[in-house]
C-alpha cells in the first residue's frame, strides 16, 4: 500500500507540472501586457494626468477557495483578452495622437514659409518707392533714414523704469532668471523679458521648469504683437517636451497666436489637440481660456 501510494503521488505531480508551468506562463504574459499598456496610456495621457484604464476583468473581492488549476488557468486567460483589448485600444490614440502632431507641424511649417515669404514681398515693394530711378549718388540719401533706426539710443526713462525691477540673486541661476523675466514680462517690458529668458532656455534647454519658461517666452512674444514668433516658440514647446507642465498652455497659446495670425482652421487643430491631449487641463484649469479662444477663433 506505501509504494502504491508513492507511486499515485508522483503520478499525480508529473500530471499537475504541465499545468503549473502553463499558469505560469499565462501570469507572466498578464504582468508583460500590463507593463505595456501603463508605457502606452503615459503616452496617451502626459503630463502626469495619471490616468491608468483598470482592467475590465476585475479581480473578485473575496478569493474563492478552488484546488483547480484550470479554473485559474482560464481566468488568466480572461484577463489577457482584456489587456490585449485595452492595449489595442491605447496604441490607435497613440497613432491617432502622432498623426495630428505631424498634421498640425506640417500646417505650422506651411504658414512659416508664407509669411516668411510674405516678409520678402513687403521688402521688394517698398524698397524701389524708397530708391530714386534718377541718378545713383541719391541712393545714398534713400538708405541713411534706416541707420539711425539701429542705432538709436534707448528711453532714458524706460532703461530706468527696467532698472527699477528688481532682479533676484538666490544663486540659482535658472530661477533668477525666469523670475526676472516674468517680472519684466508682467511690468510689461517684453523685448527685455524675451531676451532674458531666451537666455536661461538656451543655457537649460534640459532644467525641470523649463517648459515653464519656453512657454512665458512664447507669450512675450505674443503680448508683444509678434504672434508669428510666438507660434514657432509654443510649438517647440509642445513638441520638446509634450509632458512638461506648461505644455497644455503652449497650445492653448498656439491656437490664440494662429487666430491672431488669421490662421482660425489651424488655431482649432491646436484647441482639439489641447483637449486630446490633457484632457484634466482642458476641462479644468485651461476650461474658460479654452473656451473664450475657441468662440474668438469660430471653431464648431
Amino acid at each position: 500500500m506505501y509504494i502504491r501510494g508513492v507511486i499515485l503521488g508522483c503520478a499525480a505531480f508529473a500530471l499537475s507540472a504541465p499545468v503549473m508551468a502553463q499558469d505560469a506562463n499565462i501570469d507572466g504574459r498578464v504582468g508583460k501586457l500590463e507593463k505595456e499598456m501603463r508605457a502606452v496610456q503615459r503616452q496617451v495621457f502626459p503630463n502626469g494626468a495619471g490616468k491608468f484604464v483598470e482592467p475590465e476583468i476585475q479581480s473578485p473581492a473575496a478569493p474563492s477557495i478552488t484546488n483547480s488549476s484550470t479554473s485559474v488557468a482560464v481566468d488568466l486567460t480572461a484577463r489577457i483578452d482584456a489587456l490585449e483589448a485595452q492595449l489595442a485600444t491605447l496604441t490607435g490614440q497613440v497613432e491617432l495622437q502622432g498623426n495630428n502632431m505631424r498634421g498640425l507641424e506640417g500646417r505650422l511649417k506651411m504658414i512659416e514659409a508664407q509669411l516668411a515669404a510674405q516678409a520678402v514681398a513687403s521688402v521688394e515693394t517698398v524698397a524701389p518707392t524708397a530708391v530714386p530711378t534718377a541718378a545713383a549718388p541719391k541712393t545714398k540719401t534713400s538708405v541713411s533714414p534706416t541707420k539711425p533706426a539701429s542705432s538709436a539710443k534707448p528711453n532714458p526713462a524706460r532703461v530706468a523704469a527696467v532698472a527699477a525691477i528688481e532682479r533676484p540673486a538666490s544663486g540659482d541661476v535658472f530661477e533668477d532668471g525666469y523670475t526676472y523675466g516674468y517680472r519684466l514680462w508682467e511690468a510689461k517690458f517684453y523685448p527685455e523679458s524675451q531676451a532674458i529668458l531666451e537666455e536661461i532656455v538656451t543655457k537649460f534647454p534640459k532644467h525641470k521648469r523649463a517648459s515653464y519658461a519656453r512657454n512665458l517666452l512664447g507669450r512675450a512674444w505674443l503680448d508683444d504683437k509678434k504672434p508669428a514668433t510666438a507660434v514657432k516658440v509654443f510649438y517647440e514647446n509642445y513638441k520638446a517636451d509634450p509632458r512638461g507642465d506648461r505644455a497644455p498652455d503652449s497650445l492653448l497659446f498656439l491656437g490664440s497666436a494662429l487666430t491672431d495670425l488669421g490662421k482660425a482652421v489651424e488655431a482649432c487643430e491646436a484647441f482639439g489637440e489641447l483637449a486630446k491631449a490633457y484632457p484634466d487641463a482642458a476641462t479644468g484649469r485651461l476650461a474658460e481660456r479654452l473656451t473664450s479662444s475657441k468662440t474668438r477663433a469660430k471653431c464648431k
